[in-house]
């Protein structure tokens, strides 16, 4: 199968290529014609790199009529972090997301697969399936839920594969430094006491690698059309989770449990119910969420430290 992919250098681009290419099929990459092609890491040498920009979209027509995809996964977002979340430039996303999908069936696509938010649906008070209503209380929430909608209707007409994936929680090697995983284990190896919530929130966390084989499971399942949700299925309470953390560093490290007050918008429960995504894929996390964590911290004690530039530049696409 030929996959084109834009964000193959980010956070949940990279293991996703990573897995696509050792199952044995062919990737082609959105790169900018300034780009170290290293940034995509150990699967460089194994991609197709398509040089253009999807703030150009007539510049990706050639290369990608060349390659001939069968499926496009669009995982590439600006300002996924910070103030950019609420900046109105937010919704030139939803249109990026929606010329893409048009392009990929003037080139000849069969599928066209994006990655979308749990930010679509706003809060919630237990498990979300995929009927929960979108209230999202961002503009990047908003766009995600407009790029949803608008892709979903030029496939339609256009006979494509439609396939829209809300992730939840992510974490893992090359997460954004600032989200709340990869700064509690700064804090923790630092020895540091870390001030933090009363941490009764409710969160859903998923190991990237698995988000990764899911998205996988959805391009090669040729049935997987619609919304899925993607996270673990399981949101213990988030003290429970910083602990764990905690522990595997240090269990004498001390928690500063209560020192911040929750912010007005705070989400009190985060949790995926992820059984259409089960169903038409028979995907299932395959790490605990002790195991991923151990994993986590396993490589950014060895080269995480190296890679603290990455972030939402690289196009994470979750969250």
């Amino acid at each position: 199968m030929r996959v084109f992919m834009t964000g193959t250098s980010g956070f949940l681009g990279r293991p996703t290529a990573r897995q696509l290419v050792a199952a044995g099929h062919e990737v082609a990459a959105l790169v900018r014609p300034d780009t170290d092609p290293a940034r995509f890491g150990d699967v460089a040498d194994t991609l197709t790199l398509v040089s253009g920009s999807l703030e150009d979209m007539a510049s990706l027509r050639a290369p990608l009529a060349a390659f001939a995809p069968e499926v496009v996964i669009h995982a590439a977002w600006a300002d996924v972090s910070g103030a950019g979340r609420n900046a109105p430039a937010q919704l030139r996303n939803a249109v990026v997301a929606a010329d893409l999908a048009t392009l990929a069936s003037e080139v000849g696509a069969g599928a066209f697969i994006g990655i979308g938010s749990q930010a679509e649906y706003g809060p919630m008070t237990g498990a979300a399936d995929e009927t929960h209503p979108t209230r999202p209380t961002s503009l990047y929430g908003v766009a995600k839920l407009a790029a949803a909608l608008a892709t979903e209707q030029i496939c339609l007409r256009a006979g494509l594969r439609w396939s829209w994936i809300r992730l939840f929680s992510a974490y893992g090697p090359r997460d954004n430094p600032s989200f709340l995983i990869p700064t509690l284990m700064r804090s923790l190896l630092a020895g540091e006491c870390p001030s933090l919530t009363a941490c009764t929130q409710k969160w859903d966390f998923l190991h990237v690698d698995d988000a990764a084989a899911a998205i996988v499971a959805v391009a090669t399942t040729p049935a997987a059309a619609g919304l899925f949700n993607l996270g673990s299925g399981e949101a213990p309470p988030l003290a429970d989770t910083v602990s764990l953390l905690r522990d595997l560093i240090d269990p004498a490290l001390p928690l500063g449990f209560g020192a911040l007050p929750y912010r007005p918008d705070q989400l009190i429960h985060l949790q995926a119910d992820i059984g259409r995504l089960h169903r038409a894929t028979g995907w299932r996390p395959r790490l605990t969420l002790a195991e991923g964590l151990s994993s986590t911290l396993r490589w950014y004690g060895s080269q995480g430290r190296e890679h603290s530039d990455v972030g939402a530049r690289n196009g994470r696409g979750g969250q």
